[in-house]
């Protein structure tokens, strides 16, 4: 099914960087057009499908909005994604509540506007891949599903995800107010969530018991970890709240119970320590005999030897024999040059080759 995409921004660059952005993703189906200016868009739309509108907020002549609008009026089903410099939140709610499906700031974050591409489309999810579609996966996120529902309407949340460890959706219900940067926003909560692991084995907790509050902006939002696997993530307006952060956390911690048994049921399991087997004892590698040296360190001792060390060791030295014994030693071998070319300092004393310290 073919595509019609229409690039909107009287920047020549901005133009050039989103086409050749979309070029990446290889779809012989998008058909991309391209306009400075409002007016030329407009007159785009007149001759071509569109389906889905990039367009700068700040046209010459007409804004972003007016330009939705008016091409809604030829193409009402068009996907509208709205690029702006303005960091306005209210400006930036008001092109959400307009019907945008995604509002980017510049510089976009294009893995970003790529994901928004893909699923305002429908197109096939490559650059965050949605979950399992085999029937057995489909219908355990179902179970799951299903059961985030539910939570969500008990505690009047916007949306619930289960997230795995590579920050990927395995299971949610509702969306949040602006979904326009999930890569890069649950990339960002899984960063710490795996930080969370680490401490939790560095104070080595048996059982995962940390959870991340997130409060204000365009809702609050909680983060707790179910498994080393797997996190979940609840938004909602007034969820970190003074009268309501007790009873969210609570039913939160519920959920999660239910979530890891679910989990576990489908053969998914974690553990946070996992034990270690001991490891195997070296077997020794057998010894290739080459020559009477090697022979004679693998022989066993002579019966003379096993008693001699055995008397020896019955028997307590004194320290002057251990003192005469170290100063024969010396004197015989102590002095012996490794050198055989060179002499001792004694040697080189008595040939006069050094001045006797007396005489100085």
């Amino acid at each position: 099914m073919k595509h019609g995409i229409l690039i909107v921004d009287d920047q020549r660059d901005i133009l050039r960087l989103l086409h050749a952005t979309l070029d990446t993703l290889k779809n012989a189906d998008l058909k991309i057009f391209e306009a400075p200016s409002g007016e030329e868009a407009l007159l785009e739309a007149s001759r071509n499908q569109v389906d889905l509108l990039i367009a700068d907020y700040l046209l010459p002549g007409i804004n972003g909005i007016e330009l939705m609008h008016k091409i809604r009026a030829r193409h009402p089903e068009v996907k509208v994604i709205l690029v702006t410099g303005m960091t306005d939140r209210k400006v930036r709610d008001q092109m959400l509540n307009a019907g945008a499906i995604a509002v980017f700031d510049k510089p976009i974050p294009m893995a970003d506007f790529l994901d928004v591409v893909e699923r305002g489309l429908g197109l096939v999810r490559t650059i965050f891949p949605a979950q399992e579609s085999d029937a057995k996966m489909s219908a355990r996120h179902s179970r799951l599903a299903d059961l985030f529902a539910n939570f969500r309407q008990d505690i009047n949340a916007q949306a619930v995800f289960l997230l795995n460890d590579k920050g990927l959706v395995q299971a949610r219900a509702g969306d949040l107010h602006d979904s326009s940067l999930e890569v890069s926003l649950f990339s960002a909560l899984m960063a710490i969530y795996k930080a969370g692991l680490k401490v939790s084995r560095y104070i080595h907790q048996n059982v995962l018991d940390a959870y991340y509050v997130f409060s204000g902006g365009d809702h609050d939002m909680l983060l707790i970890p179910v498994n080393p696997m797997y996190a979940m993530l609840v938004a909602g307006e007034g969820l970190a709240s003074e009268e309501r952060i007790f009873e969210t956390v609570t039913s939160l911690l519920a959920v999660r119970n239910e979530v890891d048994r679910t989990l576990r049921s489908m053969g998914v399991t974690g553990e946070l320590n996992p034990p270690t087997e001991p490891l195997p004892k070296p077997v020794p590698a057998p010894v290739k005999k080459k020559g009477k040296t090697q022979e004679l360190l693998a022989a066993p001792p002579s019966p003379e030897m096993e008693a001699l060390l055995k008397d020896a060791g019955k028997k307590k030295a004194k320290a002057s024999e251990v003192d005469t014994f170290w100063d024969q030693a010396v004197e015989k071998r102590g002095n012996v040059p490794t050198n055989p070319e060179a002499i001792t300092y004694e040697e080189a004393r008595r040939l006069g080759l050094i001045p006797d310290e007396g005489k100085q």
